[in-house]
């Protein structure tokens, strides 16, 4: 089984934290889709006709495409792979554009998955991160979906906002405990490079919130979330049973996927690609029949970093006969030495089968998984 992943990377206006290959220009869109196609079936032996499981739309803002527009792309997806009947389909949306003729639309597509992109439940947040709904617009969106029968329904939300106090953030985690999603992922803010949000920074307009906040925004979510029944099975996302998100959960255990649009990624086990970051170049290239993306194969390092970076950030760790049938017996012990070292020993869950990280350890990941990594 692999997924695919289609990046729409349009959006109506920026969001000022979003990093992602994004650009605010409607007028290109009927080319890129047209591109987009094209794309789809000159690579369409790249999973050696492997069946499709999961199909995701990510951006940007895939909810800016038209009836017409999605059903080409959808069209042409199972034109060319061979695509399961139960295969998980979500579409990435806006809350704003969720009207009832547009929800009616989506549902008699082959979609059958949305991820709300709400962020938050107060709208000075909102509207200091520039996203375009309201807080009651989110919560309204929310129930016409189910109204139109999407009963597997995701919801995002930022913790760690500047100005944001532990009261404000309890109340997000509780209002989104309320509309009772199957599915919920929370993120911390990041300043990244090149964001409006980071330029504030550099000017001195906004301060990142202090390490110890952040931990105890982080703790009161995952405390909240399990006693109201989801379960964590990755750092940053949380299920009602049965319902995690099988493409994300495809990344982490390194199922092969396939990429299309502007900046998107693919990985066959060996090797990755990444498309060009450009709608215009993209566009042009695919026109011309033109490499339009980059290739690295991937050594035995890589392949064990990348396996560490994703695996313990998920609840189940890292299987030691799946690590050992991978890359062989004396990596599993060098991985075992450098786990029981003194510093590191107390942030792990170890047993004969496996290892993951503890409560105390996944607010310290990014730091222990570095740690472990090994040199290139």
């Amino acid at each position: 089984m692999s997924g695919i992943y289609i990046h729409i990377p349009f959006c109506k206006q920026k969001c000022t934290y979003c990093d992602f290959y994004t650009i605010v220009a409607p007028g290109k869109i009927d080319a890129f889709v047209h591109a987009l196609v094209n794309e789809i079936g000159q690579r369409n032996n790249y999973l050696n006709q492997s069946k499709i499981s999961t199909i995701y739309f990510g951006g940007g803002t895939p909810s800016i495409l038209s009836e017409a527009q999605l059903t080409l792309i959808i069209q042409s997806v199972y034109a060319y792979f061979n695509v399961d009947t139960d295969a998980e389909i979500t579409l990435e949306v806006n809350p704003d554009d969720l009207s009832q003729d547009y929800l009616q639309m989506l549902s008699g597509l082959p979609i059958n998955r949305l991820s709300i992109g709400i962020q938050s439940f107060h709208d000075d947040e909102l509207k200091f991160v520039n996203r375009r709904h309201s807080a009651q617009q989110a919560i309204d969106a929310y129930h016409l979906a189910r109204k139109y029968g999407f009963n597997n329904i995701s919801i995002d939300l930022i913790y760690g906002l500047p100005g944001q106090d532990m009261e404000k953030w309890k109340y997000n985690v509780h209002q989104a405990i309320a509309l009772n999603p199957e599915h919920i992922s929370v993120y911390g803010l990041t300043f990244e490079e090149g964001t409006p949000l980071f330029l504030q920074k550099k000017k001195g307009k906004v301060q990142p919130a202090e390490d110890d906040i952040m931990i105890k925004m982080h703790k009161l979510m995952m405390n909240e979330l399990m006693k109201n029944a989801y379960d964590y099975y990755e750092i940053s996302n949380y299920s009602k049973e049965g319902k995690r998100s099988a493409h994300n959960s495809s990344y982490w255990n390194f199922t092969p996927y396939i990429g299309f649009g502007p900046s998107a990624h693919s990985f066959d086990g060996t090797s990755r690609q990444w498309n060009i970051a450009s709608v215009t170049q993209y566009i042009d290239k695919i026109s011309k029949a033109e490499v339009f993306y980059e290739k690295e194969i991937l050594t035995e390092t890589n392949l064990i970093n990348e396996y560490l970076l994703v695996k313990l950030r998920t609840k189940e760790g890292i299987s030691f006969i799946d690590y050992e049938n991978r890359f062989g017996t004396i990596e599993k012990n060098n991985l075992l030495i450098k786990v029981n070292n003194q510093s590191f020993l107390s942030y792990f869950n170890v047993s004969n089968e496996s290892i993951s990280l503890n409560i105390e350890g996944i607010f310290l990941a990014d730091f222990i998984i570095m740690n472990i990594l090994l040199d290139e």
